[in-house]
């Protein structure tokens, strides 16, 4: 299930962001500060094309989907998960699995797009496997910087008429 993030909430998902195996698949590996993740949210309230929503897994927050560019019909969307407390409780791969069911779902219901875009490093072959296994094709393959270091990012994208 996806839901509001409640204000509380802040600290965790930034220490789930912070997590070092979240770092390293994504396009900002920084470990983000508590001045930094306040500012991001202050700008993601403020802007009318970005969603963040709380994916809860059995009933406990466990995950952060977030939409950005959020248009008519499409729009860019990423998620991390709490490595740490899926992991301990063994539910990481059914948490992991339902948080892109549920992304999926929001996508092409509540949001109204016909098209989910994302994009994934090149070499996250889990993550790859994950987003082919709910139907979702590579459209594009290009580098760009990561921190500073060129890498190659692999543009992927889903259609609501091929769920």
């Amino acid at each position: 299930m996806l839901r509001d993030v409640r204000n509380e909430e802040l600290p965790v998902i930034r220490r789930w962001r912070n997590h070092p195996r979240v770092r390293a698949a994504s396009f900002t590996t920084h470990e983000i500060s508590r001045d930094e993740h306040t500012r991001w949210w202050a700008a993601t309230l403020a802007d009318a094309t970005r969603r963040v929503l709380i994916y809860d897994h059995d009933g406990a927050p466990a995950g952060v989907v977030h939409y950005t560019d959020v248009l008519p019909g499409t729009a860019r969307w990423g998620f991390y998960l709490d490595l740490d407390g899926l992991e301990r409780a063994g539910t990481l791969l059914r948490a992991w699995v339902g948080l892109e069911r549920a992304a999926i779902e929001h996508a092409f219901g509540p949001l109204g797009l016909t098209t989910l875009c994302g994009e994934v490093l090149a070499g996250n072959e889990p993550v790859m496997r994950l987003h082919r296994r709910f139907g979702f094709v590579e459209v594009d393959a290009y580098q760009r910087e990561v921190d500073g270091v060129p890498r190659d990012v692999v543009a992927i994208e889903l259609r609501r008429d091929h769920t």
